[in-house]
């Protein structure tokens, strides 16, 4: 069973959702929050799999409460609600912690998987339009950072590993492109993540493009 905070200051939008996921087997409302501070209270209070996060509320925004609920409460997820592709607050609460986003027009059987990919771990990075919205933001100067002193201790293979995964490439892809069995490469990727203290996938992606290890391609 998902359990599932949902934080929009649209009501209609939270009453879709819950409409949405009290018909699915294997989903469970546990609570529903109008801007970001009760959204924190609710993570803390339940402790969901996964917090559906709106980005633009009043009072507390998506952003900062994305930020806390990641600080604070690293077994929950975040999945960030937009109505734009490509948002420069989106780009922040991925650095932030977030596990992903999703459009809001999203079909409904996204949302499923979405939710889905997040509770068990994973980043939801799948979709090309993510990937551009981390080129887009990370490559600008204003993020760029000095490579951490952990990326620095990485070898050579763990850049390579790190590298490959801000490509979008899976661990199934990572280990046909390196020729090496999927357990190894899935051994590779978490270690890359302990070693850098990343939450998920995401954040190896975000780091990779500010860090310089990746440079975004222009045509």
């Amino acid at each position: 069973m998902i359990r599932v905070v949902l934080a929009d200051d649209q009501v209609l939008v939270r009453a879709g959702f819950r409409l949405l996921l009290d018909t699915e087997d294997g989903f469970e409302v546990v609570g529903e929050a109008g801007d970001g501070a009760e959204a924190l209270l609710l993570a803390r209070e339940h402790r969901p799999d996964v917090v559906v996060m709106d980005i633009r509320m009043p009072g507390v925004d998506g952003l900062t409460a994305t930020r806390d609920i990641c600080a604070e409460l690293p077994d929950v997820k975040v999945l960030v609600l937009t109505t734009f592709d490509v948002d420069q607050y989106v780009f922040e609460a991925l650095r932030g912690g977030a596990s992903g986003f999703l459009l809001k027009d999203a079909d409904p059987v996204e949302l499923l998987r979405a939710l889905t990919v997040v509770a068990r771990g994973d980043a939801l990075l799948a979709p090309s339009v993510t990937r551009r919205l981390i080129e887009e933001f990370a490559a600008r100067p204003e993020h760029r950072r000095p490579d951490p002193k952990a990326l620095r201790e990485l070898t050579a293979r763990e850049r390579e590993i790190l590298a490959l995964v801000a490509g979008g490439l899976s661990n199934d892809e990572i280990a046909e492109h390196l020729v090496i069995s999927p357990a190894t490469s899935r051994t590779h990727v978490s270690r890359v993540m302990t070693k850098l203290a990343a939450r998920d996938r995401a954040q190896l992606v975000v780091l990779a493009y500010e860090s310089g290890l990746v440079r975004v391609r222009r045509p």
